[in-house]
């Protein structure tokens, strides 16, 4: 699990909301169903060669464990990396849960854990997610596996 003070949070969300690393998308989810997620802090050289991070949302019903969904993270960054969209990068899993999305509902919950790289911070999943979905009802909760 994820562990950090108020400054960390405070950072976190801040990479959430900012427009780092464009040719990142911020959400890569499913477009129903339920299924597992991974919060991931991306870091890459940006055009003028400066170190950025950004934290993506992945999230995938194919993927049968959160490992599979970083597998898939790390193709999708190596390919990047291939058309030379973007330079050396390096990805972290900040922990993972599930999310259950109705798109005829227009809502999206966040909940549980991973037990390979423990919970992530939902409420920064949520800020991420709100990018894609700004007319959704994203909610989230510690309950369930």
């Amino acid at each position: 699990m994820l562990r950090v003070g108020l400054t960390g949070i405070k950072h976190l969300r801040e990479m959430a909301s900012s427009a780092a690393l464009p040719q990142i998308k911020n959400v890569d989810i499913d477009p129903s169903g339920t299924f597992k997620y991974i919060l991931v802090k991306v870091n890459s050289t940006n055009a003028e060669g400066k170190r950025e991070d950004k934290i993506i949302v992945r999230g995938y019903a194919e993927c049968g464990y959160h490992d599979d969904i970083n597998n898939k993270v790390t193709d999708e960054l190596q390919a990047l990396k291939s058309a030379k969209a973007l330079n050396d990068w390096r990805s972290k899993v900040l922990g993972g849960g599930r999310i259950k999305h109705d798109p005829e509902g227009k809502f999206l919950n966040v909940y549980g854990y991973s037990q390979g790289y423990g919970k992530a911070d939902h409420q920064v999943a949520v800020d991420i997610l709100k990018t894609q979905y700004p007319d959704y009802n994203i909610t989230w909760s510690d309950e369930g596996y």
